[in-house]
């Protein structure tokens, strides 16, 4: 620090630290995904695009010392030319609890949203869903982004801002997620929320799919009994003649006192069956 007409004057280069983040990609554009690419394209169509390449450099240099997301809010530390770090806020517009139930519905109707996001990727449809809705994923205006920084750069984004956006479009890259959770719904919630809808309009289908007929069609047996349910067949039929199936088997080669063994079973035979109240 030195001193400028007895004021102490910031110096001319930035603290330098350890450990702080950096963007992955060394050199070149930095979103990686389309969705990422799309943030960035937002922030540069609200007229920032000069002073957020001001900012790579400092996200580059590791000059962000922590970053944070929740809901509608990111918060980052950066070290500056003073000892002090300052402080960078992004903030958007959350979206409702209407808003996120009417969003579920839509994500929940069409399976290939949910398992794209499992998988870490956002399918560009997803858009059009919330355009459908009359919303959208990405601000569209100033009016729903806010940014400030305790640094003296009045104007915004600062390049301290500048790197916030720089990290939080690679943050984006590495898990969309991200994106819902600072509209208003982490990931536990909104996956939980999408699998019971999904579960839901399953049942609904596999409901649809059984024929039901109309009404009309059954108002003149309307009253009628049901049929009595079928007698299950018996698993062995008694004849009046027991004794019969002697008569399918081959001669046995025995005999007791001169007579024929099959004889001497047909009065067994006829007693069982007698005895089991088959037949009188």
């Amino acid at each position: 620090m030195v001193e400028w007409h007895g004021v102490p004057k910031p110096a001319s280069h930035p603290v330098r630290i350890a450990g702080g983040l950096t963007l992955r990609s060394r050199r070149g554009e930095v979103a990686q995904t389309w969705w990422s690419r799309r943030f960035l394209a937002v922030l540069e169509s609200f007229g920032m695009a000069g002073r957020l390449e001001r900012g790579r450099a400092y996200a580059r240099t590791g000059q962000v010392i922590s970053m944070s997301l929740s809901t509608s809010l990111v918060v980052a530390l950066i070290a500056g030319t003073r000892p002090e770090p300052y402080r960078a806020r992004i903030g958007v517009k959350k979206f409702d609890d209407e808003e996120w139930r009417r969003i579920e519905r839509a994500l929940a109707g069409q399976a290939i949203f949910t398992a794209k996001l499992l998988a870490g990727e956002m399918p560009p449809e997803i858009e059009d869903v919330f355009t459908e809705l009359g919303l959208t994923l990405f601000p569209e205006t100033m009016r729903e982004l806010s940014m400030d920084c305790t640094c003296p750069d009045w104007q915004a984004p600062c390049k301290h801002l500048a790197a916030t956006c720089y990290l939080l479009a690679e943050s984006f890259d590495t898990d969309p997620f991200e994106i819902f959770a600072w509209r208003g719904r982490d990931r536990e919630d909104l996956l939980e929320n999408l699998r019971a809808l999904r579960g839901s309009l399953a049942a609904q289908e596999q409901r649809a799919d059984k024929p039901v007929a109309a009404l009309e069609d059954c108002l003149d047996t309307y009253w009628e009994r049901p049929p009595a349910p079928a007698a299950p067949a018996p698993d062995l039929v008694v004849t009046q003649h027991p004794d019969a199936l002697l008569d399918q088997l081959d001669p046995l080669p025995l005999t007791v006192r001169k007579r024929e063994v099959t004889d001497l079973l047909r009065p067994a035979y006829r007693a069982m069956v007698r005895g089991s109240g088959q037949l009188p």
